[in-house]
């Protein structure tokens, strides 16, 4: 430095600009740098997952409602407490307790929602009461919606509210990356995995999915990749990126690999119940009492309110196995302590907005069904669309029709390209030219495919479609 003063201290963390490179969002910034800005046609959004802009994708009004009405009613103003049950259980006699409302003079019942007579408790509980109760209240509610699809009951203590789905992918790594340890992730994959494994450093390996038989996972490929130090395996269904929806059957397979190989099971189930083939939705939960489920989910895709940003974290895990305490805790009878680690993880985390919290019991008790029903059908419209149009348009071939989710892998064939050597110059000259957004298949793991979102207003999509047809005219080698 000048004048012989000292050299700077601080240097930026560079490994960070490395993770970020590899996610979808990185990759969108560098397309979005392509854009050709003279071309007044409407930008095609076809590389993301937020259909939220599009009018046939709008929220159900019980949504905005119930947040409305959570912000008006100046009850959630305040900061929210990481879990509270464990201070709320020193005010009741259980964790079905009845907790002092500090604003008023009445009480609440959490499992009965009615009010009740005043009860005196400890003035330094009575500060603390009211936080306590809403986080008894909201985790309650997510556990009875999950509850709806399982054989046994999770409880409040079960559950663990996040800033959307991408905090609970945060914490979950964070608490499974001690020295050492490696995890297991599907290719093709949600690559904010990968990104926040490398940022723990928490070695990744990788097994493969089956195009042809529906993306299912490669559990022999799964056996070969773990040893000791494995920690858990994360499945996406329904699939992320590959619209797959994995049946009952296939599910239970993985629960027993990932039992005789000894370690979890991260479900990711962010895209649950949006499906639109002959596979149901099965969460892996289902499958707990065989192998402790970590279940990562979220309203932001159902609901269409991405930006709302309200997840979950649960342990599906009836038999205890995650708990820090118990008799099942371990197979050789040793403590996990892993939901210690999410509540330690989580005192050192932001918290989901707390007014987005308090709409939450109102958006899943009283969404009617239609709702959900409108959503999936245009989806399933869409998934049409996109399967059709795919056939004519020779340079991509698409191995399994979607299910679920919101997108579609299809392979790209480079031999009927002229001048265009890979998946990601594929994509950065189709938005020069047609202002069509796709992502590359090295996004997610699969070099020279294509990940195709379909969840946009159907007219929009068609006209996408076209483009990208138009654009391979153009490239197409000649004969």
């Amino acid at each position: 430095m000048e004048n012989g003063s000292k050299k700077w201290g601080f240097q930026a963390n560079k490994s960070l600009s490395t993770s970020s490179a590899i996610t979808v969002r990185g990759v969108l910034n560098l397309l979005l740098d392509k854009l050709n800005k003279e071309d007044r046609r409407q930008v095609i959004p076809l590389a993301h997952g937020d259909p939220s802009a599009f009018p046939c994708f709008r929220t159900t009004p019980v949504a905005d409602e119930a947040v409305a009405d959570a912000v008006r009613s100046a009850k959630y103003n305040h900061y929210a407490p990481t879990v509270g049950l464990l201070p709320a259980r020193r005010v009741g006699p259980s964790k079905d307790f009845i907790v002092t409302e500090t604003r008023g003079p009445h009480i609440w019942d959490p499992l009965t929602r009615l009010e009740t007579f005043k009860i005196v408790v400890d003035n330094a509980c009575k500060k603390k009461a009211r936080k306590v109760f809403i986080r008894v209240f909201l985790r309650k509610s997510v556990a009875d919606y999950l509850n709806r699809d399982l054989p046994y009951k999770l409880s409040p203590d079960d559950v663990f509210l996040t800033i959307g789905c991408t905090q609970a992918i945060e914490i979950t790594l964070t608490v499974l990356a001690r020295p050492g340890a490696n995890i297991l992730l599907p290719r093709p994959g949600f690559p904010y995995y990968e990104a926040r494994a490398t940022h723990s450093h928490l070695e990744v390996r990788h097994f493969d999915l089956f195009p042809e038989k529906g993306w299912e996972v490669d559990l022999e490929a799964v056996e070969a990749l773990a040893d000791e130090n494995t920690v858990a395996m994360v499945v996406i269904n329904p699939g992320n990126p590959c619209g797959s929806v994995y049946s009952f059957q296939h599910l239970q397979k993985i629960a027993e690999t990932a039992r005789k190989l000894g370690i979890m099971v991260i479900a990711d189930e962010v895209y649950g119940h949006l499906t639109f083939g002959s596979t149901p939705f099965v969460p892996m939960g289902v499958f707990g009492s065989i192998v402790p489920v970590l279940t990562l989910g979220s309203i932001s895709k159902r609901w269409i309110v991405p930006g709302w940003r309200i997840g979950w974290l649960v342990t599906s895990d009836p038999h205890g196995i995650l708990q820090d305490s118990g008799e099942l805790a371990g197979h050789d009878g040793s403590k996990t302590f892993v939901v210690e680690s999410i509540k330690a993880c989580l005192d050192i985390s932001s918290d989901p907005a707390t007014f987005t919290q308090g709409a939450i019991p109102q958006i899943i008790e009283n969404t009617p069904k239609d709702f959900f029903s409108k959503i999936n059908n245009i989806l399933r419209e869409a998934a049409d669309i996109c399967y059709e149009k795919i056939q004519d348009i020779p340079c991509i071939t698409l191995p399994h029709k979607p299910e679920g989710s919101m997108f579609v892998m299809v392979k790209l064939n480079l031999s009927l390209l002229e001048g265009i050597d890979d998946d990601m110059e594929f994509c950065q000259k189709l938005v020069q030219e047609e202002s069509v957004m796709i992502l590359p298949g090295i996004t997610v793991g699969m070099k020279n495919y294509l990940r195709i979102t379909f969840a946009i207003e159907p007219s929009a999509l068609e006209v996408g479609l076209e483009r990208l047809k138009a654009f391979y005219e153009r490239h197409a080698k000649k004969q």
